[in-house]
């Protein structure tokens, strides 16, 4: 007896940047008949070599595939492919199911799911969490949200991008997942930014500190990411501080809008401020320490011969005596 062959889906993926070209190759590489649209040609090129088909707007998408994945930089341009002059919607098909794997405002989510359903469109909110080598490898974490009967229909595709692929519950919570941990990611490393030049500062050696803190109990994946590449003055690989500080503008206004308060994140956020006002935007989150480095008048680098500093004095447990002492 002939046995059935399961037809793939046809699969659209909108947005082929850093990370969102290694997902649509590992789509691909696993049999699907992948749909690709991006502003640059460049970026289609290899995945046009590796066997997709390349549409020039969303809306040609939405005539081609049955489920179409957003790898966008935010909110305004998720809105702008689904619901712009030659977005999904204009398409006017009632039923695609979209995911979305960047990071998207999570209470904006909830208006864009709420907007599509009325459409006849299903909407996942599926932010991943990883690196570029992460995406290339298919080893990505995925925090999805949703209804869950539109979860199980794309859960096969989501298992090609990422090997641990987590249902959250309802729309939004996927992207309130993400910012969850991008918080504390986040104010790890404003943390670090703060803590090793005050070391340097009382007359520590910093490539020994960053030996100690990534290795003892104080250590954290931003300080175990970020401090080689401070130490070697680099400040290119990794997520861009503009892009990062968004993060935290999304935390103000769920404090702000529910009454929650988070005194530690605002204060890290003062930290990506003051690195923004500086012109660091462009550079990684280890940027953030030569806001504190230019305070203290120290540098946190291998090899760097450090501005003669005071020897560190005594630290006065009681302040009366200090007093006598004067």
């Amino acid at each position: 007896m002939k046995q059935e062959t399961r037809m793939q889906p046809k699969v659209g993926f909108i947005g082929l940047g850093e990370m969102g070209a290694g997902m649509a190759a590992n789509l691909i590489r696993s049999g699907c008949r992948v749909f690709i649209c991006d502003c640059r040609d460049d970026r289609k090129s290899p995945l046009i070599d590796l066997g997709a088909s390349s549409v020039e707007t969303p809306r040609d998408m939405a005539r081609e595939a049955d489920r179409i994945f957003l790898s966008l930089p935010g909110t305004e341009e998720v809105k702008s492919v689904l619901f712009g002059v030659d977005g999904i919607t204009a398409c006017e098909r009632r039923d695609l199911l979209i995911v979305d794997l960047g990071t998207t405002h999570p209470l904006d989510t909830r208006g864009i799911a709420a907007s599509l359903r009325e459409k006849g469109i299903l909407f996942l909110d599926a932010p991943v969490s990883g690196m570029k080598s992460r995406a290339e490898a298919g080893t990505l974490t995925i925090m999805v949200g949703g209804p869950e009967e539109a979860f199980l229909k794309v859960r096969d595709q989501l298992s090609v991008i990422g090997n641990k692929v987590l249902y959250m519950g309802g729309s939004g919570s996927g992207q309130l997942t993400k910012l969850v941990n991008q918080l504390l990611f986040n104010i790890s490393a404003a943390a670090m930014a703060e803590i090793l030049p005050m070391a340097v500062k009382m007359g520590l050696d910093p490539e020994k500190v960053c030996d100690v803190v990534t290795t003892g109990t104080g250590r954290s994946f931003a300080l175990e990411f970020f401090t080689p590449l401070i130490l070697k003055d680099d400040f290119g690989p990794g997520y861009a501080l503009n892009s990062a500080y968004k993060d935290m503008v999304s935390a103000a206004e769920i404090s702000s809008r529910n009454r929650i308060p988070l005194p530690v994140t605002a204060a890290a956020t003062q930290t990506y401020q003051l690195a923004l006002s500086r012109g660091l935007g462009a550079e990684n989150k280890g940027a953030m320490i030569k806001v504190w480095e230019e305070v203290l008048g120290v540098r946190v680098r291998a090899g760097d011969s450090q501005a003669p500093v005071p020897s560190p004095q005594p630290i006065s447990r009681n302040h009366e005596q200090e007093k006598k002492r004067t």
